[in-house]
């Protein structure tokens, strides 16, 4: 992959953690930026990139959808399920980059998206393992598993879901917000 390509796919992961409430705003100026800095360049990125920290959560929500159209990247409305699904997909390769643990990793998909997500129910069930396996005397569900075994299925299942869709397969993009337009004086 390329710096301009990762970098892409970085700001597109910041966008949809975003959209899901699992990083801030001023994260997703500062993947702007190094987008930037990469070689992406449009007005959109460039105007994202500029915001401060102070104005990132007033101003993302706006600029964000043109600056990753822009770049021919997907906006997830906030609390979609195709977002919820793109976030689990990106917090799929921040567990495998090692920026947590797979403990770690199913909490976060369990506390955000419970048992209700169907892309991620065996995760959610995993973090059932872990919290039976916390339990010293609740061996009666899971049997004799270790949390390294748990460990290796869930780092299957983060790469599962880091996987490219395979060939041929169509990944629904959901509709685009409205955009507004500012009437400009004669």
């Amino acid at each position: 992959m390329t710096p301009t390509e990762a970098a892409a796919s970085s700001l597109q992961d910041h966008a949809a953690l975003w959209s899901a409430g699992e990083v801030r705003a001023s994260d997703v100026v500062n993947a702007a930026c190094e987008a930037l800095v990469a070689g992406l360049d449009t007005p959109g990125l460039r105007i994202l990139a500029a915001c401060t920290r102070a104005e990132a959560d007033y101003d993302v929500h706006d600029l964000l959808p043109a600056a990753l159209d822009e770049l021919g990247l997907t906006f997830y409305p906030v609390d979609g399920e195709a977002g919820h699904e793109a976030a689990a997909r990106a917090l799929a390769r921040r567990m495998l980059a090692g920026e947590f643990t797979p403990r770690e990793f199913t909490f976060r998909i369990h506390r955000r998206h419970g048992h209700e997500l169907p892309l991620t129910e065996r995760l959610a069930e995993l973090d059932d393992e872990y919290d039976d396996l916390d339990d010293e005397y609740d061996d009666l569900e899971y049997g004799d598993r270790t949390v390294a075994q748990v460990d290796a299925e869930v780092t299957a299942e983060a790469r599962r879901l880091a996987a490219p869709p395979p060939a041929g397969t169509t990944v629904p993009v959901p509709a685009q917000p409205p955009r507004l337009t500012v009437p400009t004086a004669p």
